[in-house]
């Protein structure tokens, strides 16, 4: 037998140990500090080893041991970021779909695994209100906004055959509040940071499509190109979600690609769909399942209309790689409609999650995280020492604490942002920051299958005992 094989019981005996560890962390996850005691030396120390040159066997797998005690919990109480916490039925699935070894790269390649990814991709679609978009499961929302703009760059000025050397300048239009892998995917397409317009935001952080119109002529004028409006439905800092029926508007009446960033609020249309018109006006839109509905990472997706759109941006398939297959089910092909040719089995997990609770299990863990958020704004509200800084349209909560009133602006900052690092390494809430309109500012964001009352009642007397420390 290789070496490299193992037998049976083998197998079972390791994959005991680590659903062991596994179910020992997830009994423990709530009393696990969320931000663990470790130090950059010392986890130098225990993982950046030499490479062994012959096997441990059985003790690695017991050094997973230590990989769990130095990893942030993601219990009930982590309100960092915009990440989902991990729904075990889908962390379950994600072992099969590592011992498949599946490149969902075709239908030739991985029967089973490419009809379930594009019947999920369409459950997606439906469950927001775009029946009939199709699309792919991606790594995140950040290659999926990659995509989705490289769709739009070669719909409106196509480059892929000839460059773009010479052509007019192509713009695309975002606000203010644009997640950061716009501004990347603008450069890494080769249109130049300079040509994306950030259009300003109103009181409630939303794009003001009266800016972007203004915006648009101008450019026309100038002799540019308008390519791509991006809109954001649920924006990182505070979730505020563009007017997407305005900005759709604007952009069929001057002829270019509307494009929605949905990562973090998109699914939450499954909750609140009265929150998210315009949509399915939307020629090509990001989402992430492992953000809101709670899937392990990775488990991003870009939905679109027009699949024509999609082979027109990415397909370019060598001799080797054709399909001999001119049936529409066996003849199928996602690298023709995506960046990637090795592709992992990501939907695996969703549709067994999916289908293990059904979707009203999903809508109503949503609308737990939406009151959730606005039971924390309330609790903000009732504190004079405490200031919200933005509205609460999804799940993310912007305040600041402000001691003495008459602080300069500059002085807040600082005290907010020393604030911030010691609720941080108390461990008992995690929170992270915005910056609005120059002010520095504590946020809680919960999409957390797992967050309860208790753990959102935690947040402000965990920052006023923050604040009384010196």
């Amino acid at each position: 037998m290789n070496s490299l094989e193992i037998s049976s019981e083998q197998f079972r005996q390791l994959a005991s140990k680590v659903i062991q560890l596994a179910d020992q962390y997830l009994r423990t996850l709530d009393s696990r500090p969320v931000l663990p005691a470790a130090r950059g030396e010392e986890t130098e120390r225990l993982f950046g080893v030499d490479l062994p040159e012959q096997g441990l066997g059985e003790a690695a797998v017991g050094e997973l041991e230590e990989v769990l005690r130095r990893s942030r919990a993601q219990n009930g109480r982590f309100f960092g970021y915009v990440l989902g916490s991990g729904e075990p039925v889908g962390a379950i699935a994600d072992l099969l779909t590592s011992v498949l070894n599946q490149n969902v790269t075709a239908w030739r390649s991985a029967p089973a695994a490419v009809t379930i990814e594009r019947t999920v991709v369409g459950w997606l679609g439906e469950a927001i209100g775009c029946s009939g978009f199709e699309g792919s499961l991606t790594g995140g929302g950040s290659s999926a906004n990659l995509m989705g703009l490289a769709m739009a760059r070669e719909a409106k000025t196509p480059a892929n055959e000839r460059g773009l050397r010479g052509a007019p300048a192509g713009v695309v239009y975002a606000s203010d509040e644009i997640h950061m892998s716009i501004p990347k995917a603008v450069a890494l397409l080769g249109l130049g940071r300079e040509n994306l317009r950030l259009v300003p935001v109103d009181d409630s952080f939303r794009m003001i499509p009266a800016e972007l119109e203004r915006a648009i002529r101008d450019d026309k004028t100038a002799g540019k190109i308008p390519i791509a409006i991006v809109a954001s439905a649920g924006t990182v800092n505070t979730g505020a979600i563009d007017p997407l029926v305005e900005i759709a508007e604007i952009s069929r009446r001057h002829k270019t690609w509307f494009h929605v960033d949905g990562a973090y609020g998109a699914l939450a249309a499954i909750a609140r769909r009265d929150k998210f018109g315009g949509l399915e006006m939307a020629d090509s839109l990001s989402l992430d399942p492992h953000k809101w509905l709670y899937q392990p990472l990775d488990c991003g997706c870009l939905l679109f209309r027009d699949a024509a759109a999609a082979e027109a941006a990415f397909s370019h398939t060598g001799d080797y790689a054709k399909s001999l297959s001119t049936d529409p089910l066996e003849g199928f092909a996602f690298f023709e409609e995506s960046l990637e040719l090795s592709r992992r089995f990501r939907a695996l997990k969703l549709w067994l999650s999916l289908r293990y609770h059904g979707v009203a299990e999903f809508r109503r863990a949503i609308e737990f995280d939406l009151a959730h958020a606005q039971r924390l704004a309330a609790d903000i509200r009732k504190h004079r020492e405490l200031e919200m800084l933005a509205p609460v349209e999804l799940s993310a909560v912007c305040f600041r604490y402000k001691s003495v009133r008459g602080q300069s602006e500059q002085e807040l900052n600082r005290v907010n942002a020393e604030l911030l690092r010691r609720v941080v390494e108390r461990g008992r809430v995690y929170l992270s920051n915005a910056s609005l309109r120059g002010k520095f500012g504590l946020r809680a964001c919960i999409v957390n299958h797992r967050t309860t009352d208790a753990d959102v009642d935690a947040i402000v007397p965990e920052v006023l005992s923050a604040a009384k420390e010196k």
